[in-house]
């Protein structure tokens, strides 16, 4: 009896040591509200059970729907001097935890749709969205830095923003790289995202958690809908994790990133040495 007890906490403290808690949070953030939108956020996960790593949606600082870049410059902030940023700080060192959040950038005079890593020990990177969506191209500069992964202990994470879902290189890239989980910060008004990340997972053998945000945002004539639902999907096309379609919802699973390092399918086929890239090239072609 005590040998099966003993067997059973080695079995606990083993399974601790590989598991890692993964989340996101999927809520509506206030246009040009930013203090508002680092309260809710601080709010809910202060009260949050312990997580590694969680996602915000894209943009979580300042909303979405501009209609001039004046209204933009009024709270895209500076990375990593800003004022959210340094919240977000806080709360990885409060939790001993890891946090992406998309946000507006401000560099000089130029503004990048970006996603930050932030971890126990403070700010670690940005990366800026390669692919802007539509009225985006009217404001934001598209990205001008390279796809890259980090390392944060349990898991290699790579960062990607919202309409990088349709294009498949994104995902390949960084996963090629070594990431295991996948990092999309998100504000989808598609319908087609939450299915294509099934996809982007199972093709690429990883984790992925999409941030998507809710609500209706209107400026003058222009509105639009997001459509929620945000998740977590594993290596295997699972949908681990799925938030309503207009529900604020903070979810969090468990998972073990070492299945994501094993990219062979059966004996004979692996999903990065079967490539024939010889055959790709026109990929990389205008």
């Amino acid at each position: 009896m005590l040998k099966n007890k003993s067997e059973s906490n080695t079995l606990k403290i083993l399974i601790s040591l590989f598991s890692m808690k993964i989340g996101f949070f999927q809520f509506e953030p206030k246009f040009l509200e930013v203090e508002e939108n680092i309260n809710l956020i601080i709010s809910e996960l202060e009260k949050t059970q312990n997580f590694d790593l969680l996602v915000l949606p894209e943009l979580a600082n300042s909303g979405y729907v501009f209609k001039n870049k004046e209204e933009l410059r009024k709270v895209a902030e500076e990375i990593p001097k800003g004022v959210f940023i340094f919240h977000l700080e806080d709360i990885c060192k409060n939790k001993n935890a890891y946090v992406v959040s998309g946000v507006a950038e401000k560099k000089g005079s130029t503004f990048f749709n970006s996603s930050v890593l932030i971890g126990p020990e403070g700010y670690i990177s940005t990366y800026r969205k390669l692919h802007l969506f539509d009225r985006e191209k009217l404001f934001f500069e598209p990205g001008n830095k390279p796809l890259e992964i980090y390392d944060i202990g349990k898991a290699k994470v790579g960062l990607m923003i919202c309409f990088d879902w349709i294009f498949p290189e994104t995902t390949r890239i960084l996963a090629l790289k070594g990431a295991e989980i996948i990092c999309h910060s998100a504000n989808l008004v598609l319908p087609y995202s939450q299915t294509a990340m099934l996809a982007r997972s199972v093709e690429n053998a990883v984790y992925t958690i999409t941030a998507n945000r809710i609500g209706v945002e209107k400026n003058d004539e222009i509105s639009l809908n997001f459509t929620g639902q945000s998740q977590i999907t594993s290596p295997k096309m699972e949908t681990l994790a799925k938030a309503g379609k207009d529900t604020v919802e903070l979810k969090t699973v468990d998972i073990d990133p070492e299945i994501a390092k094993n990219k062979w399918i059966n004996e004979r086929n692996n999903l990065f040495k079967d490539r024939r890239i010889e055959y790709y090239s026109i990929l990389t072609e205008k």
